[in-house]
């Protein structure tokens, strides 16, 4: 038999990750296992290890056929390594943040699960009556991981440990289980008791699992939130794939939230003149032609918004096929946190892009100033038009690239690149929606700033106007963040626990969008006058995600 080759290695892999991971299977796509929780107990972490090992060993033994599965090996190498690196270093079991860690994915993937027959309910009766187990074994690998002395600061444990209430039904709020297997009774047929049960018992799950983590883990998690350099950089190679200078990314950072503050001060000064950053984003705030009422009504301004983009920019800008012209936009579950996110479609597109905004419960009127440049960001061109691309290159991505690989300086990047591209298209010309945007922008510098800064705790530089010579703490981060940008308080505060549990996420949005900028000029001083800027795009996007050093040899090619 002849030895497999690079794609299907890593098609294998898939399946593979798959059936011991039902959860991502169901956020990437793959059929089959939609009944089915992952074991999360350390058994279940090491399984999945394993196969990171072996599949790394295939893949090291095997010669790429051409060009394409020289450059799926490297990716492959490059991310899958970085997974087992974490697995390594304990960082995966123990893994506990407000988020992206197990407590979150449990729940949000029945979002993603559809209802419409009986037979779809019937499956999430079975999924539903294994949420204990799954949380079961979570709370196994965080003892462990408590015992190891891998655990997440004191701030994660009690957060989480309220985001659970809130889906328990805590304070009176119907928990969100029961709230997700009501619409089933309007379906024929459908297994009402077994969903009930199912609804009750997960219910009563995160319910055990917020009480462990305030009685059991958090007393004896550090108060420390700081990280430490060693930590942050093993995290810092999952979300940017390179090896970050970080001092340097500081230090730019800090230029660059310099340069975009005097950007947004003078469209301010345009806005309203002689006002500050917080003054002009009031008065946008209170003006209503920047208003949208009701929580419905936004969801139809974001699917307006949306479904416009995608057909003015359909064969002007970028070839989008039929496919991806279909993005829905939906308000998001309560409990998770703020702000908007995006969910690809699957394999066949029989589930589609989602644009996704979580959203305070009892809020009524939304600033579209705000959120216009964020549409662009999760839609198109930013992330709809980035990952369904990629989910669309069948024939020369294999199915990891297309549906496994996500690297945040990659598609957080292009998404923040997305943004400006908008403005360069007449898109943001008016005031309000161009402050929005450089709002969105001088948050994401900030983010540089403060993630690395508040994880290696280093010193605040002189004339930055801000705690100057000082060393930063979560506190002074929250104050930066707060006074320093015009983003909301609530929003601003979920921003700080966000990053505090997920170090080095946050700076690969402007570090990928850095590296998206630089590359488009290489590829215009090599081309001259014959650069095309949409065909440099459409290859661009049609490579798939990738590592910022993987990405960086690419595009010096195109």
């Amino acid at each position: 038999m002849a030895p497999a080759g690079v794609h299907e290695i890593c098609d294998r892999y898939v399946d593979d990750s798959a059936a011991l991971d039902p959860v991502l299977a169901t956020f990437e796509g793959v059929t089959g296992f939609d009944d089915q929780l992952p074991d999360l107990s350390p058994d279940g972490f090491a399984a999945r290890a394993e196969l990171a090992e072996r599949a790394l060993r295939a893949i090291a033994e095997a010669t790429p056929a051409d060009e394409g599965e020289r450059n799926a090996a490297e990716v492959f190498t490059e991310r899958v390594g970085v997974e087992l690196t974490m697995h390594r270093a304990g960082l995966r079991s123990a893994e506990l943040n407000v988020i992206a860690s197990p407590a979150q994915n449990i729940r949000a993937v029945f979002d993603l699960m559809p209802v419409d027959t009986a037979e779809d309910w019937a499956v999430i009766a079975t999924r539903l009556a294994r949420v204990p187990a799954a949380l079961a074994g979570y709370r196994q690998s965080l003892w462990a991981g408590v015992a190891a002395g891998q655990v997440s600061a004191r701030r994660q444990a009690v957060k989480v440990a309220e985001q659970c209430d809130v889906w328990a039904g805590a304070g009176g709020v119907e928990p969100f289980f029961a709230a997700f297997v009501a619409p089933a009774a309007k379906v024929d047929d459908a297994p009402l008791d077994d969903l009930r049960a199912g609804a009750d018992a997960a219910t009563a799950a995160y319910r055990e699992l917020a009480e462990f983590l305030r009685t059991e883990v958090a007393p004896v998690a550090p108060e420390r939130d700081a990280v430490g350099e060693e930590r942050y950089r093993l995290f810092s190679a999952e979300f940017i794939g390179a090896e970050l200078d970080l001092r340097e990314a500081y230090e730019w950072g800090w230029e660059e939230f310099s340069r975009l503050e005097a950007e947004a001060k003078e469209v301010a000064e345009r806005i309203r003149p002689d006002s500050t950053l917080t003054e002009a984003a009031a008065a946008l705030d209170a003006d209503p032609n920047y208003q949208v009422r009701g929580r419905q009504a936004f969801e139809d301004w974001m699917q307006g918004l949306s479904d416009a983009a995608l057909a003015d920019l359909r064969g002007v800008h970028f070839d989008i096929p039929d496919r991806l012209m279909r993005l829905e936009c939906l308000i998001a579950p309560p409990g998770g946190g703020l702000g908007a996110y995006y969910t690809g479609p699957t394999d066949d597109f029989s589930r589609p892009g989602r644009m996704w905004w979580s959203v305070a419960p009892d809020r009524k009127v939304f600033s579209t100033w705000r959120e216009t440049s964020t549409v662009y960001h999760e839609g198109a061109p930013g992330h709809h038009l980035q990952i369904a691309t990629a989910v669309h290159q069948a024939d020369s991505l294999n199915r990891f690239q297309r549906l496994m690989t996500w690297v945040p300086a990659h598609g957080e990047g292009w998404a923040l690149y997305a943004e400006r591209l908008m403005r360069e298209y007449g898109y943001l010309d008016d005031d309000g929606d161009l402050l929005g945007m450089l709002d969105a922008h001088l948050f994401r510098a900030g983010r540089v700033i403060v993630d690395i800064g508040m994880h290696l705790e280093l010193e605040i530089p002189r004339g930055s106007g801000f705690h100057e010579g000082e060393r930063w703490t979560p506190e002074l981060g929250l104050e930066f963040m707060l006074t320093r940008t015009m983003a909301e308080p609530a929003h601003t505060r979920d921003e700080i626990d966000r990053y505090l549990g997920w170090p080095g996420q946050a700076p690969a949005y402007k570090l990928g969008e850095r590296l998206w900028l630089a590359a488009r000029d290489d590829a215009r001083a090599r081309a001259g006058a014959a650069f095309d800027l949409k065909e440099f795009h459409m290859r661009a996007l049609r490579m798939g995600a990738m590592g910022l050093d993987t990405l960086g040899r690419r595009l010096t090619e195109l």
